[in-house]
């Protein structure tokens, strides 16, 4: 398969959101090994490249904009009734010519704002003739601004604007606008797809968020959990895999624990990693909702600054420390928008959740001067479903969390590509 955008992009400036856009749709399309070219304009300045507009898998292509060695002018043809300009279907055959060119070798062509904006009217005339010798070419329009009413008068060639091409499936971001996008160019709804706008939340992280990533499906779990420290016996690693393996159990919902670990003097890390799996096995995890950073190239531990980074991410944080003097990574998870559940038999653990309106569960713990051991009924994996469903409930019920989690998870561009662009590309 080979894909096609057709943008006529004058330049690459992250100003003009649709730029932003179609950068998002070129990675989805890279990533899942599709051919990918882009058409823009002759005049598209080669230096206004960057970052994945700068990727050797894409084949840039510089649609004609001149005749007879004059600029083309574009003009802003909005209105519905009215004359174009005397050149203006010269121009056209020019720009459908070579537009038969260079799309011949392509299976589907992705337009961009192409049949919407007055200002692309010649484009959209010339991709009409292009498409009478490109038969078995299908295109997806996308208007990315409201829907324009269908007016009851109108000029031609003005009236592409409200007019269907064939073999098009015509797309708006929300399904809000599906009706208003129908009436525009007089097609059925079932001829629309909404393909919403994404939001790459690992654009701009660091590396080693980026190789966790690689390693980690860290976007589409309902419930992510992050849990940074020593591989000491002491932070209780097993009981966070273990709560988390009731949650899932419990929720039905998916569930993923990242360990941000390294390795201490106490236990040696390879018996104390098998000791944590077999806790979460035990209680509804798999082996593919675990990963210890140490494991993919860290083993001394990851910067601080990543595990901030990957609290942005996480929203649910588990602290079922044996002992604490104060718990700064409690305010870490929370600065960053987490649901805390906390150890309350350890002092200073209750004393800054309750500051913080945690949820609280109790484990074994030490206190000042003595230990505390806790003894569950009927046993402790019923007491982690008990308050599993409990923590999810409310997670659910925080709009904060649920917005956080929606945005991570639904408006990513993993979940975007898979459930609304690439079917589009199966038809």
């Amino acid at each position: 398969m080979k894909v096609a955008i057709l943008t006529m992009f004058n330049g690459l400036s992250t100003t003009y959101s649709l730029v932003n856009v179609v950068a998002e749709q070129l990675k989805m399309l890279l990533n899942n090994n599709i051919k990918t070219k882009v058409l823009v304009s002759e005049h598209c300045p080669d230096n206004d490249c960057y970052g994945i507009f700068k990727d050797e898998r894409i084949e840039w292509v510089k649609v004609t904009n001149s005749i007879d060695g004059e600029q083309i002018h574009w003009h802003d043809y909005s209105q519905p009734e009215g004359k174009v300009h005397e050149s203006f279907f010269d121009e056209a055959d020019v720009i459908a010519e070579d537009l038969v060119n260079k799309l011949s070798d392509v299976d589907f062509c992705i337009m961009h704002d192409i049949h919407y904006q007055g200002w692309h009217l010649i484009h959209n005339i010339a991709i009409r003739k292009a498409q009478e010798k490109l038969t078995n070419l299908k295109f997806i329009a996308f208007t990315h601004s409201f829907p324009a009413n269908h007016p009851p008068k109108k000029d031609w060639p003005l009236s592409a604007r409200y007019s269907p091409m064939p073999n098009t499936t015509y797309v708006y971001p929300t399904y809000s606008g599906i009706p208003a996008l129908a009436k525009q160019y007089a097609v059925p709804e079932g001829r629309c797809r909404v393909v919403n706008n994404s939001l790459n939340l690992l654009e701009d992280m660091s590396e080693e968020i980026q190789l966790i990533a690689e390693n980690f499906d860290i976007f589409s779990s309902d419930i992510l959990i992050v849990y940074p420290g020593r591989l000491t016996t002491g932070k209780k690693f097993e009981k966070v895999a273990a709560l988390a393996g009731a949650i899932k159990t419990q929720s039905e919902q998916d569930v993923k624990v990242i360990f941000c670990d390294f390795k201490s003097a106490d236990i040696k890390p390879k018996l104390y990693k098998r000791i944590i799996k077999e806790s979460g096995f035990s209680c509804g995890l798999n082996g593919e909702d675990i990963l210890f950073t140490s494991d993919i190239g860290y083993p001394h531990g990851i910067p601080r600054k990543t595990v901030l980074e990957l609290f942005s991410l996480s929203n649910l944080f588990i602290c079922p420390s044996y002992s604490e003097s104060f718990g700064l990574t409690v305010l870490e998870a929370a600065s960053r928008g987490n649901f805390l559940v906390l150890n309350e038999a350890v002092p200073a653990l209750e004393e800054l959740g309750k500051k913080l309106n945690a949820y609280f569960m109790r484990w074994d713990a030490r206190n000042y001067g003595f230990d505390t051991s806790e003894n569950y009924q009927p046993s402790e994996e019923a007491y982690y479903q008990e308050h599993g469903e409990i923590i999810v409930n409310m997670i659910r019920q925080n709009n904060v969390l649920h917005a956080k989690t929606m945005v991570r998870k639904r408006y990513s561009p993993e979940w975007i590509w898979k459930n609304q662009l690439e079917p589009l590309l199966e038809k």
